[in-house]
């Protein structure tokens, strides 16, 4: 057999005498030692493109926990003050740029899932997939522990101008309500047929939203527990509800549903008065502009979706490589959204464009928060780390 990478050879001998050469034993093991000596290079090239998937744009890596991170909260009056919360059963009170101090908060027996600021910034609620909300002060000391109808805390919300704590539950197709002051029950609501999986006061603090797996929205009055509205069937969601956002003038509720499909529903007539066209995989966030002018939806299939709401036009629509597990709104012309990509994306509601690209993360994103000052955004990710990202300039 010959080989091309003894051709030179064959022609340096046939110029010496013209007689036909063939490889001998020799020369396959000279041969073999060649092709080892090249093998480096190959691995140069590894090494290279590894340092490239390394890229870390962040500013700041908190790396307190040991396993998924599930839910990320900026204080709203601490400019630097950060909890975290995740699979390992732990949270973390912490500070953007400063990571000689955190505050780790012990107690749950489960994944914490999620987290939530007072209005004030006063206290920190974390929610636990033990069932459990226990509420915290800004240096991490326990007040005191709510406990629940069972199952898994899987959303809480504080009322906008008070302490009262909502909270939705994985097994329960109750939503409670309690005084963070004295840690009492004040109310359960029922009404919904399965797990209720999204829920929030309203702005101005006078009614309560609520989403469930049953694919209905309720519409309550906190004081007494009545159910003023009950959104379902035609025209509205045929599979169960994933997501919701309520206007800054608590006028309308913009819903998202596993079926893909979004409504906008007006709260005081409990009516759907806008179908946006649906999405071809579960919608997994939404939220209005602060103008209230504009909608993002964030799904699956994947893009998100800026809308023009006074006109009903489809502004732009921003693709991703994978799901869109996230966002949030950097003020009136700028959004950010984190993918299971593990990138967090800024896009340019006006163009569409994606202006800026944050890297860091090797696994998914899960939640985001912008810091109170709204210098920085703060991702959590399955990657075991939050990571904070600077957005001056964009907010």
């Amino acid at each position: 057999m010959s080989n091309p990478h003894n051709h030179d050879n064959e022609d340096h001998n046939d110029e010496e005498d013209n007689n036909d050469v063939f490889l001998d034993e020799s020369d396959i093991i000279g041969e073999v030692a060649f092709d080892d000596e090249n093998l480096p290079d190959a691995d140069d090239d590894d090494s290279e493109s590894e340092q490239v998937e390394e890229i870390d744009d962040s500013e700041h890596i908190f790396t307190g926990h040991t396993g998924e991170l599930y839910s990320v909260a900026c204080s709203p009056t601490g400019e630097a003050l950060v909890a975290t919360g995740g699979g390992d059963d732990k949270g973390f009170l912490w500070q953007i740029n400063k990571g000689d101090w955190a505050s780790e908060l012990t107690g749950h027996t489960d994944s914490v899932s999620s987290l939530g600021f007072s209005y004030d910034g006063t206290f920190l609620a974390s929610g636990s997939l033990d069932g459990t909300v226990k509420i915290w002060d800004v240096s991490g000391n326990l007040k005191g522990t709510l406990d629940g109808p069972g199952g898994g805390v899987e959303w809480l919300r504080w009322h906008p101008r008070g302490n009262l704590l909502l909270a939705g539950f994985d097994e329960s197709s109750l939503v409670w309500m309690w005084n963070a002051d004295n840690f009492a029950c004040l109310m359960s609501f029922a009404g919904h047929g399965s797990s209720v999986t999204c829920g929030d006061f309203t702005p101005d603090g006078r009614l309560i939203c609520t989403g469930s797996d049953d694919a209905t929205l309720r519409i309550w009055n906190p004081k007494t527990g009545e159910s003023i509205h009950v959104v379902r069937g035609h025209p509205y969601h045929t599979e169960g509800l994933t997501c919701l956002a309520i206007n800054s003038t608590s006028t309308l509720v913009l819903t998202g549903a596993k079926d893909g499909s979004v409504h906008i529903v007006n709260i005081t007539t409990g009516r759907v008065v806008r179908t946006l066209p649906s999405h071809s995989d579960s919608i997994e966030c939404v939220g209005f502009a602060p103008s209230g002018s504009w909608a993002a939806i964030g799904g699956m299939d994947p893009k998100m979706i800026i809308w023009d709401l006074e006109h009903s036009l489809a502004r732009s629509t921003c693709e991703h490589e994978y799901g869109v597990t996230c966002m949030t709104w950097l003020g009136t012309s700028y959004l950010a959204t984190g993918s299971m990509d593990g990138i967090v994306r800024l896009w340019d509601c006006r163009s569409g464009e994606c202006v800026r690209t944050f890297r860091g993360h090797s696994d998914g994103i899960q939640s985001l928060s912008l810091s109170a000052n709204r210098d920085y955004l703060v991702s959590a990710s399955l990657d075991h780390t939050a990571r904070v990202f600077d957005v001056k300039g964009f907010c």
